[in-house]
């Protein structure tokens, strides 16, 4: 990440480890901080692509129904902070880093990861906030993520599901799906939208063996057609918009103070940095999104074909782009889903990151890649001279290394 980690005394000496998913290490340490988690309700979103973008309109709709929220995501783009969202805001650095030192001996005890360590600090910092309500988005996976720790996961709600992080979760669709479904129990209520037909059997099978009803839900319609205005971009986010409300009327049905008028404020205020995020270098604009795995990159690449934003203009213009993926990523799949003939793209290297360099995903896809330019600023510089609009992503690393250089639109 770009700039100084204040948190990075706290967090690296747990870092020690790859992907590391159990909950009986964090168990045991709730178990020791007398059980803050047991003291808010809690929705948990799962899913691949589109869990943040639910989360934060979920955490919208109910803050504007009165409700002391909190919202727990990953990853951040320049703060951990932006990771514990608290009724008043986002959690203050000093107040993040008091947390992290008092649980520092904690989380030495149970050997917890740095994502288990930030989970039970939000779940410290939820409960001194008196939070009611917190939504949670997963990490990885579901069966075996530190969210699922919470004992009163009232509402689930599944994002797209898709191929990412196979070599965590398995290598096939129903693999991974199993994992992500293994967030449903009896006494839930789950919603989704639709799913790939192997995702969605796998849903239906594993709500039903739970005893978890599972509700269905079609994509917003648009403006045009009586449907609510949002404030994210893309048509994706009417998808998202449709579970986001599905599991607000659910709250709603248990007793939650959710009105339809809470519904239509909560989606139009929700805000989710660098997902078809416009922005300006230097005057000029381009599209950042963090489209990271195929299925995100297809969706990105509608949106392009639909001519989504107002500034796209000249569907048929040559395109350029800046690309940044880590190596465990199938990035030559996206690049094939994501560039058109005569379209130009830049590989950039992530900090600190194994990454795909411009000549191995060359080999792989035969298509005309260029290394990137030294510089971020000489790379903008390049990327926004470009006929149709521009298009910076493949990772939210890269959108973190770029947000401090530009200008947002909005």
């Amino acid at each position: 990440m770009p700039g100084r980690d204040p948190f990075g005394d706290l967090i690296a000496p747990f870092s020690r480890r790859g992907v590391d998913l159990g909950l009986e290490r964090l168990q045991g340490a709730l178990a020791e901080l007398g059980h803050p988690e047991r003291r808010f309700a809690a929705v948990q979103v799962a899913g691949t692509n589109g869990k943040g973008s639910i989360s934060t309109m979920v955490e919208r709709i109910a803050s504007a129904a009165g409700i002391r929220c909190g919202l727990y995501t990953s990853p951040h783009l320049l703060s951990w902070c932006e990771r514990i969202r608290l009724p008043g805001g986002l959690i203050a650095e000093a107040e993040l880093r008091r947390l992290l030192q008092e649980l520092q001996p904690l989380a030495l005890r149970h050997d917890l990861t740095p994502f288990e360590l930030v989970t039970a600090a939000a779940f410290v910092a939820f409960a001194e906030a008196q939070v009611e309500l917190a939504v949670l988005e997963v990490g990885l996976g579901g069966r075996l993520d530190a969210t699922t720790v919470h004992p009163r996961r009232s509402v689930l709600a599944f994002a797209s599901i898709g191929l990412d992080h196979t070599e965590a979760l398995g290598p096939t669709l129903g693999r991974i799906a199993t994992e992500k479904a293994g967030v449903l129990h009896a006494g839930g209520r789950a919603v989704s939208g639709p799913q790939a037909p192997e995702a969605a059997a796998v849903l239906e099978q594993q709500a039903q063996r739970h005893g978890c009803p599972l509700r269905w839900v079609e994509p917003l319609p648009p403006p045009s057609a009586g449907g609510p205005q949002l404030g994210l971009r893309g048509e994706l986010q009417r998808h998202n918009g449709a579970v986001a409300v599905a599991a607000a009327e659910a709250l709603a049905e248990l007793g939650w103070p959710i009105t339809a008028a809470a519904i239509q404020r909560g989606l139009q205020e929700a805000r989710w940095p660098g997902r078809l995020a416009l922005h300006r270098f230097q005057g000029r604009p381009l599209l950042l999104d963090g489209a990271h795995n195929p299925p995100a990159a297809a969706a990105l690449r509608r949106e392009l074909d639909a001519q989504g934003p107002a500034e796209t203009a000249a569907p048929a213009a040559t395109r350029r782009w800046l690309i940044a993926m880590q190596r465990h990523k199938d990035a030559p799949q996206l690049l094939q889903t994501l560039l058109r003939p005569g379209d130009q793209a830049r590989v950039l290297a992530l900090p600190e990151h194994p990454s795909w360099s411009a000549e191995d995903l060359q080999a792989a896809t035969g298509l005309p890649l260029e290394p990137a330019a030294a510089g971020l600023a000489d790379n903008l510089h390049w990327l926004v001279a470009s006929a149709a609009l521009p298009v910076a992503c493949g990772s939210l690393y890269l959108v973190a290394e770029l947000l401090p250089l530009l200008e947002a639109t909005d």
